[in-house]
This record gives structure tokens, C-alpha cells and sequence, in this order.
């Protein structure tokens, strides 16, 4: 097979002798840090994309005799392989369900139960057998059902893992193509949740909720790549994390190559290697441990995975594996993690930025995501410049990135009112230095948008980029923080929290100033950029208020003496980031 225009440019930098071709061409372009934001596309697309309105066609024809000239290796088995399950995988002569297993005796509620089997290897387990079981309570509240996909974790061992949602006795019956797999039985007894332990989240409105009804806040930060950094940087992560306002990490599966991010991971989700190829029939189980690893530690510090199953930054032909392959390693990776109480899906990071997908195959994957998660764990797609339909059915909230400088959050209020659905801006800028607009955002600014999204009702996600000259960055590696914005989100947080509910219901717009209330126990204006020396207030009749002048940026709450009613004029700073809150006296 030979090089041509529609082969990915980073399949073309690659190969040294298509390389060549390519930087005769253009020169410098290899090595040019910005390369990373192409290197999914064509190459006609860069050749045209250079050319502008008058193209060299005769140029260019000689450019294309050249570059096809040059052989391109098949670099990867497995492209678009479909998974068939063997009806034979094992012969008549092996006992149905005389593999042993091992779980439990019991669990609490809301932990994972895993059940782990000793069982075949032959052949490729990943692609050649399928494993279910089916969990059913006992008890005077028996009837309910649950069914759970299983995976081969390598080394002859199955695993079928679920999360129990209600106290009692369980029962699980397992069913597969591998005889030996097939009808193992088993019993456990699910008590009342450890402490501290509330479930996953779930939608509640236009906010969100844990299982058991505990206010959830989604306070998001951004550490792409975080899991394919050495032990140490990962380590300072969580300590990072364990010091700060945040509960929710938007993060990977697969590693990421992109500005300031071109450290080779330890470990890969498929058997192979850079140098060799990936086998993507074979998943690389120590990886997905690794992953599941960080998953928990997370969750030990309260704090959301949400996990982005897809992005475009891609260097190792993760994002071009073919249908069959996208649709074994989504099932795979949601078989593996939704029995963790703290996952959150993404389909991807800037799904539009993914040339190799279409929407149909987004809502195919979308539908294995649905199908392979009996948990229902929350579910999002993430854009770049064209935003998904967030109205579909699967889509539980919508996940946006924003970035413009004027209005990245101030649209939250119409988004909820468009889609009926919570928004999350994960994506409005990071407070950084780095040369482009989305990395460079004072911390002032990033709080401010941060709370021009909340008091319209909506939930603004943190990253930090500043630069430094071990590209130790936090929005892709984590590490350490450096910034001003986490202070104050913290002091968000705090804010919010002390509202009727643990949460900001967004008023009616009014003219000059963005305001939540409850009723008329409850208002709460923000003034943003803007900073009048002074307010009139008008209360509802028949109460007294407490007035406390906020700032949130120098993290302040001043009361003022005394009680008020009726129409009064409030004295302010005159500076921006001011927020004025009435709470009514009991």
C-alpha cells in the first residue's frame, strides 16, 4: 500500500522516507510544536490548506508522484477485527460451569463485587469468548434483576464485576460460549453503605445528585494524561487533589500527543508496541489495572472519573482502529470500570476534531457505552468548534467547551432552557501563560467565569497552563498547582454549598446583573466585571434579610450590622468581582 493524499499526516512524518518527501515540501513542519494539532488529517488536507485559493497543481501532482512513490508498512493487526464469539471454544467433554470462582461473602452497598473466575486461555480470549452473569436479589425485596458484561484480565482469569444498588441477598448466574464458563453460580449478601459512601452520581435536574440523595457539586479540573506519567508525578497528583476544592478529573484512556505532551507512556492498552505495531484484538490487561488503579484513588479522595473514551491528539493509531476495534475497546473499557461508584463517561474530547468518526459511529459507541453499563453511570460528549446534538436521548448532561473570550459562560441559562438537561462548561479557558488564547487566562478571569457560570445555573471546569521548562503541565499531566483560581474556587464552593440545597437556582435575567434566589428566602446577585459603589435592593414585604457584601476574588463575606426590609440602599466596594447576598431571618 502506498502513501497518497488521504493518508494521515502522522502516519507520513513517521515513515522516514515519506517524511523526507513531506519536509522537502514543508519544511520545519515535523518538528514544529503546533504539528500535533494536524497530525490526525490528511495530507491533502495540509497540501491545500497551505496552497490557499491558487494552488500549484503542477507542483503538487509532483508532490503526489513523490510521496506515492513510498510504501507504507501495515504497522497494526487487528484493524477493524469484529469480535465473533467460537460457539466451540470448548469441547462437549468440558463441564458446564466447572470453572471456579471466587468472590465475596458480602459487600456494603455501592461497592464493587467482583467475581473472579479460573478459567480458559486458548485461542485470543478477547476476542473468541463472551461472559454475562445475571444478579438477582433475594429476599422480602427480591425481583430485582441486573445483568453485567465480564472481560478476561489475561493469565487464564475472568472477571464479572457489579455494583449492588440494593440491600440483600444476591445470586449471580454466569452465561458464555466457553463451556466452562458457563452457568457458574454463586450468593452473597450486600449490608448498608460504609460511611462516607453515598453511590454514584446522578442527574437531578438541571444539577446532580449521589444515589442517596446527597447534594453532588461538579467541580472539575483537567489532568488529560495524568495516568501515563511516571509514579512520582502521579503521586504528587493526588496529593494536589487531596488539597483542593475539586471533585471531579476529566482524564484519558489513551495517551496523548499535543503540545508540551510528548512523553512516551509505560504502558499501552494493547499488546505491542510503538516500534512493532499494537495488536488491537489483544488489550494489555496490566494497562487497564493501571487505569482501574487510578480510578480508585480518586475515588478514596471523593473525587469523579470522568473518563474521556476518545480524543483526536493521537501519535500511536489509537484513533483510526476501525470499526470492530472501537467497538471491543468501548465494551471492554465500560465492562472494566462501571462497577466504580466515581465514573463519569465522556465519549470523547472534542469529538468533532475525530476525522475518523462520523455521528453514526459516535452513536453507535454511545449505544455500547448504554449497554455495557447496568450502572447508568452519567454520560456526555465533549466538542471543539461544532457542538453535539446535547438533545439526544443517552446524553445526561451537557459537556461543552467554550472558549470565547466574551461569552464562554454566559450562555449556561439558555443552554439549560435549550436542552433541558444540566450544563457543564469543562472546557472555558485555562489560567495560564502558554501562547494560545485557551492556555493564557489571568486566574481573575478564570473565577469569574467560573461564577458567571454558576449563578446561571450551571457547573465551569478548572485547568492550569503555565509554562514551564519541563512541560510538567497540569491541564495534560497533573503534578502541582501553581495558580490563583483554585483558592478561590474552593471559596465558590464554600458559597454555594450555604445555599438553600447546596445549590444556585438561577432567577429570571434581569437587565445588569446576573442573580440566583429561592423564593423569597434566598437572592443572590454577582456583579462580575462590573463595580457600582452602590445597590438599591428591593425585599419582599412581610421579611427582614441579612446582607452580606461578598468578594470573591480576595475571598471575603462582610455582613452588615443589623437586619433589613423593604427598599434599602447597600453600600459596595466599587471593585469587580463583588457578589451581594440577601438570606432571609428565620
Amino acid at each position: 500500500m502506498k502513501f497518497g493524499p488521504s493518508s494521515r499526516l502522522g502516519d507520513a512524518l513517521e515513515h522516514p522516507d515519506a517524511r523526507r518527501v513531506v519536509e522537502e515540501r514543508f519544511p520545519g513542519l515535523a518538528d514544529h510544536p503546533a504539528v500535533a494539532l494536524i497530525r490526525d488529517k490528511s495530507v491533502e488536507f495540509l497540501v491545500y490548506h497551505q496552497a490557499g485559493d491558487s494552488p500549484d497543481e503542477a507542483a503538487i501532482q509532483e508532490f503526489w508522484a513523490a510521496l506515492g512513490a513510498v510504501e507504507m508498512a501495515v504497522r497494526h493487526r487487528g484493524i477493524g477485527v469484529v469480535s465473533v464469539p467460537i460457539p466451540d471454544y470448548e469441547s462437549d467433554d468440558v463441564p458446564l460451569g466447572s470453572a471456579t470462582a471466587a468472590h465475596p461473602a458480602s459487600a456494603p452497598l455501592w461497592s464493587t463485587v467482583e467475581i473472579r473466575i479460573a478459567g480458559p486461555s486458548h485461542g485470543n480470549p478477547f476476542t473468541d469468548v463472551e461472559l454475562t452473569a445475571d444478579f438477582t436479589l433475594g429476599g422480602p425485596d427480591g425481583g430485582k434483576a441486573v445483568s453485567a458484561g465480564g472481560f478476561y484480565d489475561g493469565d487464564g482469569s475472568w472477571v464479572v464485576r457489579f455494583l449492588p444498588e440494593a440491600v440483600g441477598p444476591w445470586t449471580f448466574t454466569t452465561s458464555s460460549n466457553a463451556r466452562s464458563l458457563d452457568a457458574v453460580t454463586g450468593t452473597f449478601d450486600v449490608t448498608d453503605a460504609a460511611e462516607g459512601e453515598s453511590g454514584p452520581v446522578r442527574v437531578d435536574g438541571f444539577h446532580f445528585a449521589h444515589a442517596d440523595g446527597t447534594r453532588h457539586l461538579p467541580l472539575g479540573t483537567t489532568a488529560y494524561a495524568w495516568i501515563h506519567q511516571p509514579a512520582d508525578v502521579r503521586a504528587a497528583t493526588l496529593r494536589t487533589l487531596a488539597n483542593s476544592p475539586f471533585t471531579k478529573m476529566r482524564m484519558c484512556v489513551f495517551p496523548k500527543a499535543y503540545l508540551h505532551n510528548a512523553n512516551e507512556p509505560e504502558l499501552y492498552p494493547f499488546a505491542g508496541s510503538r516500534e512493532e505495531g499494537f495488536d488491537f484484538t489483544r488489550f494489555n490487561p496490566a494497562f487497564f489495572r493501571h487505569l482501574e488503579d487510578a480510578v480508585i484513588d480518586l475515588g478514596r479522595l471523593g473525587i469523579q472519573a470522568d473518563v474521556i473514551l476518545f480524543h483526536p491528539y493521537d501519535d500511536w493509531g489509537f484513533v483510526q482502529m476501525g470499526a470492530g476495534a472501537d467497538d471491543r475497546y468501548t465494551s471492554y473499557v465500560v465492562r472494566r470500570l462501571s462497577a466504580f461508584a466515581n465514573v463519569w463517561w465522556s465519549m470523547a474530547n472534542e469529538y468533532d476534531l475525530i476525522l475518523s468518526k462520523t455521528e453514526a459511529d459516535w452513536e453507535r459507541l454511545a449505544a455500547l457505552v448504554v449497554a455495557n453499563d447496568p450502572v447508568r453511570h452519567l454520560l456526555s460528549i465533549h466538542n471543539g468548534p461544532v457542538v453535539y446534538d446535547q438533545s439526544r436521548a443517552w446524553i445526561t448532561h451537557a459537556s461543552l467547551q467554550t472558549t470565547n473570550p466574551y461569552e464562554a459562560t454566559v450562555h449556561v441559562d439558555e443552554w439549560r432552557r435549550k436542552w433541558g438537561k444540566p450544563v457543564v462548561v469543562d472546557e472555558c479557558g485555562y489560567e495560564g501563560n502558554l501562547e494560545y488564547g485557551w492556555g493564557n487566562l489571568s486566574g481573575e478571569e478564570l473565577v469569574r467565569r467560573f461564577w458567571e457560570g454558576a449563578v446561571r445555573g450551571g457547573y465551569v471546569g478548572h485547568g492550569e497552563t503555565y509554562n514551564r521548562t519541563d512541560d510538567q503541565i497540569w491541564w495534560s499531566k497533573g503534578g502541582h498547582l501553581v495558580g490563583d483560581s483554585p483558592a478561590r474556587i474552593a471559596f465558590l464552593r464554600r458559597i454555594v454549598e450555604e445555599a438553600p440545597g447546596g445549590l444556585f437556582e438561577p432567577r429570571p435575567p434581569h437587565p445588569d446583573v446576573v442573580q440566583v434566589g429561592v423564593g423569597d428566602e434566598y437572592l443572590l446577585y454577582y456583579f462580575g466585571f462590573n463595580r457600582p459603589s452602590f445597590r438599591h435592593v428591593n425585599m419582599p414585604s412581610g421579611r427582614s434579610y441579612h446582607i452580606d457584601v461578598i468578594d470573591t476574588w480576595n475571598m471575603t463575606v462582610d455582613r452588615l450590622p443589623g437586619t433589613y426590609a423593604g427598599t434599602v440602599r447597600i453600600d459596595l466596594p466599587g471593585r469587580e468581582f463583588i457578589a451581594l447576598r440577601l438570606t432571609a431571618v428565620d
